[in-house]
């Protein structure tokens, strides 16, 4: 396993205090070069006859690292530093969301329409008309992101508590990427009962319901039972948008190494939620040969006491993860750490794929096999082709909240999925660009208008 590449979560603020002598600064830059550091930003504050003041970012590659590097620059002679910070926590600090209002109050006038006694003619129309809560409150335009905590990131069960950083972070990306308020909801409770009956409590405020970080086998049955019982989007990320990513990506690679979809041999490491919606909705899209694998191997018929999820993809063939690799043309991995090694890589077909997926580390380093693959993508934003969920779930909700569709549908993710991967017209394909940026503005309103077209083609827009 080669060390993590030094990247922006890691970074850290250095403020420091030099001689203001030629090679002073040169001094610092090399004791962070010599760490292993990569340096980013450097900022004159402040100069005089006898000193410089400089703030300077550098990126890291974990805690002790960064520990390392500012112990590195503390032992230079005549160096100071006056502050270190780690970037990350500074960004945390008081939360990262807000609630703005639309309009100031800023006269009797204004509160007597925003309020009382004019707000109750507001809710009058809605009683007479319930519909006219999606025009007259912030319904139409508000997700809902819903967690127990039981599955953060690849962290665990960590509880509601710790879980609503990522939440306030996904509540973000809605707005920056596709103008949607969405707001955190951590509950204290894994009881999928209770997390289905809360959700249904709190359905009238909201125009859809992002299911995050919820651990298998239980958020396919809080998923289910949800889009059963409300009627408005439902949304699981981990699970849907994760496939949806993934089958952008892949469909680019794949023209790349010129297969079908339906004659590649297909191996998924992790059988919890986002492997098993990865391999339906490739099934959806097509696949025929897929084999999951968990912990304990492949999953096989021979096997006992799988999940009725696991069961869907069993097969005849027993085995390891390494039995499975060999001849596959394509490995996908949502599961853990340094799983696949460079020999299974070379156990693969021509021209193979390797989608290691596991954050922060992947399964396999890209380092060790860039000369064994086609193509290989990671879920990190330091390698080419990151398989990033901001691709496609802002814009499923855009698109679900705009047309007020009841659900969310598979047709509605393979038209998402068809959008992202048409972003990158094939003369453009190589196989470091097979998945647009995260960044790319065109992706959201492209994502947008393909699962409206879905909703209206299958009868379930309401606008």
């Amino acid at each position: 396993m080669v060390n993590l590449t030094p990247n922006p979560s890691f970074s850290i603020k250095i403020c420091l205090e030099v001689p203001n002598r030629a090679g002073m600064l040169a001094s610092v830059t090399q004791a962070i070069a010599n760490c292993g550091g990569n340096l980013g930003e450097i900022k004159l504050l402040e100069q005089t006859r006898k000193v410089s003041l400089r703030e300077i970012i550098v990126d890291a590659s974990s805690s002790n690292h960064a520990e390392e590097i500012v112990a590195a620059i503390k032992s230079l002679p005549e160096v100071k530093i006056l502050e270190a910070r780690d970037r990350t926590f500074a960004l945390h600090e008081g939360g990262k969301i807000h609630i703005n209002s639309r309009f100031r109050l800023t006269k009797p006038s204004d509160l007597a329409m925003a309020y009382t006694p004019g707000v109750g003619r507001i809710c009058q129309a809605i009683a007479a008309e319930p519909e006219k809560v999606f025009s007259l409150t912030i319904k139409s335009n508000t997700v809902a992101i819903v967690t127990d905590g039981s599955a953060v990131l690849g962290l665990g069960n960590l509880g509601p508590e710790a879980a609503l950083p990522v939440m306030e972070g996904k509540a973000m990306l809605f707005k920056e990427f596709a103008g949607v308020d969405a707001f955190p909801i951590c509950l204290n409770t894994q009881d999928p009962e209770e997390i289905i009956q809360t959700v249904k409590n709190i359905a009238p405020v909201f125009g859809g319901v992002n299911l995050e970080d919820i651990s298998a086998p239980r958020c396919f049955e809080i998923e289910k039972r949800l889009r059963e019982e409300i009627d408005i989007p439902v949304f699981h990320d981990d699970q849907n948008g994760t496939a949806i990513v993934t089958l952008a990506a892949l469909t680019n690679a794949l023209i790349l190494v010129k297969k079908s979809l339906e004659e590649v041999r297909i191996v998924i490491n992790g059988s919890g939620a986002a492997g098993i919606a990865i391999a339906r909705l490739l099934r959806e899209a097509g696949a025929q040969s897929l084999y999951l694998c968990d912990r304990e191997g492949l999953l096989s018929k021979q096997r006992q006491n799988l999940t009725a999820e696991k069961q869907e993809f069993a097969v005849e063939a027993q085995g390891t993860l390494a039995d499975a690799m060999v001849d596959a043309d394509v490995f996908i991995g949502v599961s853990a750490p340094g799983v696949l090694t460079p020999a299974m890589v070379k156990s693969m077909a021509r021209d193979p794929i390797v989608m290691a997926m596991s954050n922060p580390i992947p399964e396999i380093q890209p380092e060790l096999v860039k000369d064994d693959v086609a193509v290989i993508a990671t879920g990190r934003s330091d390698y080419a082709n990151q398989i990033n969920n901001v691709l496609a779930f802002p814009g499923v909700f855009r698109g679900a909240l705009d047309c007020r569709a009841a659900t969310i549908t598979t047709k509605m993710c393979l038209e998402a999925a068809k959008a992202i991967a048409a972003a990158i017209p094939t003369a453009e394909l190589n196989p470091e660009n097979i998945i647009p940026s995260a960044f790319d503005p065109r992706i959201a309103p492209a994502v947008a208008a393909a699962v409206q077209k879905a909703a209206r083609e299958e009868g379930l827009a309401r606008t």
